[in-house]
């Protein structure tokens, strides 16, 4: 799933990448919204609540706003940093993000009790999500070459409405891939809002315990491949064991 990075990547990489991480996107964006009232896997809305804040001379609002637009987009920058200076093609690049992303959203669940409703509190913590999923989002598309997007929906289901009207047409005229593409959209979509539906209700048990399942998603997603490395290779030892000599 990480491992495999440009001409080694193919469909079913990017489908497990898509199921694991929407559904982690998906658990930040609800939990992210039911703690501190804020959407932290996109930056759509706050655009348009800097802009209202900024017209109505809500100046204190349009820093709060401003920061958590920056911190995503910290996020981003920072994840490609990494990668950049690690070395694109290097595995290891892709799991600093991620280590960084879990490292704040356990942050999240073990402390998000002290958040008291105070502006600072909600600045502080909304903003860390919304720097995380900078962090995943920039990273995602990188390993699956813009292929996959996780932490938001708008492009998703526009690239979905092409695709599904490219779909209409005679077969001569499709281009390849598009029943790998439609399908791969649809994963997206409905990975990311069974892990907002299955946030919501987690929420309503475990409160801010809620993000450490994304946290814990997202280890199964960096030793995935890890693990399948182990488990193939120890499946040949015992094969060649079998053997008759």
């Amino acid at each position: 799933m990480l491992r495999h990075l440009g001409n080694r990547r193919n469909f079913r990489h990017n489908m497990r990448l898509a199921a694991i991480l929407c559904l982690t996107a998906g658990f930040v964006n609800i939990a992210g919204l039911l703690a501190f009232a804020v959407l932290t896997t996109n930056v759509t809305g706050h655009v348009a609540y800097f802009a209202d804040s900024l017209a109505q001379g809500d100046l204190r609002a349009v820093r709060i706003i401003g920061l958590w637009m920056f911190l995503f987009l910290l996020g981003a920058f920072t994840s490609s940093f990494i990668v950049g200076r690690v070395g694109r093609n290097q595995v290891f690049a892709y799991t600093i993000p991620i280590l960084i992303e879990i490292v704040i959203l356990l942050l999240n669940g073990v402390y998000g009790y002290k958040y008291d409703g105070s502006t600072s509190m909600r600045e502080v913590f909304a903003g860390s999500l919304l720097f995380a999923m900078g962090l995943q989002n920039a990273m995602v598309s990188m390993i699956s070459g813009s292929v996959v997007r996780t932490t938001h929906l708008t492009g998703i289901f526009t690239d979905l409405g092409i695709d599904l009207a490219a779909a209409t047409l005679p077969a001569n005229l499709q281009k390849p891939g598009l029943q790998q593409r439609i399908v791969l959209r649809l994963v997206i979509i409905l990975f990311f809002l069974a892990g907002a539906v299955a946030g919501g209700y987690s929420y309503a048990a475990l409160h801010h315990y809620t993000f450490l399942i994304p946290a814990a998603l997202l280890i199964v997603a960096m030793f995935y491949d890890i693990s399948r490395v182990h488990l193939k290779k120890l499946i040949r030892y015992i094969r060649h064991r079998a053997m008759p000599v």
